[in-house]
């Protein structure tokens, strides 16, 4: 192999189409991947869940063209797909960056989860991420990648995350078993980045998010927080060629805080 002069398309994905699916708004991790992908010279399109954020968004990048698509209703996600089709637009992959939950009543024990709450996340956290790649499939390039956002870890059963941590090992699940699937007639890949604690619009408004925030941070072995930032450059590396190779994965981004629980420091303070 030789050594080549340097690239200023890294990521090769100039000029390249790529759906961005789940901007809120300017600290939403899919505003920071649209933006490091707009950064590299592709053309972002984005899907948003209703027309106030349509138009919210267009104010911010008014270049840019901006779908409504409710993943609540499987005719919005066709609908999503025909528009484009008939734009005559081929993607080179896709965002999942969509999660809802509502937790009537505030948080409550695992075990007195409703069911509509549950069934409702669970539809648009997780089987969304199916749906759009069923129907987006013929607008796919045959090496398209579709990376989807995920948590760190589903295992740590944190009281204020509530039942969003066993829909996200859904999403998870469900990122292999599209990878095996779409693998019988195309080179799709399919990978999730998977933060730890970050600061967002969307975790602003889960109770005692902001303590399991700091007490994060300090888990971290550079006892600095995962930045949002951070989180869109891996999104970016794992949408481009040059992550070929990984498929059915989640990417952890958590800056070390799986593996140091038993942190000298915070040993110490918690023994006090």
């Amino acid at each position: 192999m030789s050594i080549s002069e340097p690239s200023g398309d890294f990521l090769q994905l100039a000029d390249k189409s790529i759906l961005v699916t789940g901007v809120a708004n300017k600290k939403s991790v899919a505003w920071h991947i649209a933006a490091v992908l707009r950064e590299a010279g592709v053309n972002v399109i984005f899907a948003v869940r209703s027309p106030a954020r349509r138009e919210q968004l267009q104010k911010l990048l008014p270049d840019s063209v901006v779908h409504v698509c409710n993943v609540e209703f499987e005719e919005q996600i066709a609908a999503l797909a025909n528009e484009l089709h008939a734009a005559d637009v081929r993607l080179a992959g896709f965002v999942h960056s969509i999660a809802a939950a509502e937790y009537e009543g505030g948080m409550k024990p695992f075990h007195e989860t409703k069911k509509h709450e549950f069934l409702r996340a669970m539809d648009i956290s997780c089987y969304s991420l199916v749906a759009l790649a069923r129907e987006l499939r013929e607008l796919l390039d045959t090496n398209a990648s579709v990376v989807a956002t995920s948590i760190s870890t589903t295992t740590m059963a944190s009281e204020n995350y509530g039942y969003m941590a066993p829909i996200k090992a859904a999403l998870d699940s469900s990122i292999v078993f599209l990878a095996k699937s779409f693998s019988q007639f195309s080179r799709v890949r399919f990978n999730a980045v998977a933060p730890g604690l970050l600061k967002t619009s969307a975790s602003a408004g889960i109770p005692g998010y902001l303590d399991a925030y700091l007490y994060a941070e300090q888990m971290t072995l550079r006892k600095e927080a995962v930045k949002t930032s951070e989180v869109a450059n891996a999104a970016a590396f794992l949408l481009s060629p040059r992550s070929s190779a990984i498929n059915g994965r989640s990417l952890i981004l958590d800056a070390g805080m799986e593996f140091n629980y038993f942190d000298r420091d915070m040993i110490t303070r918690a023994m006090r």
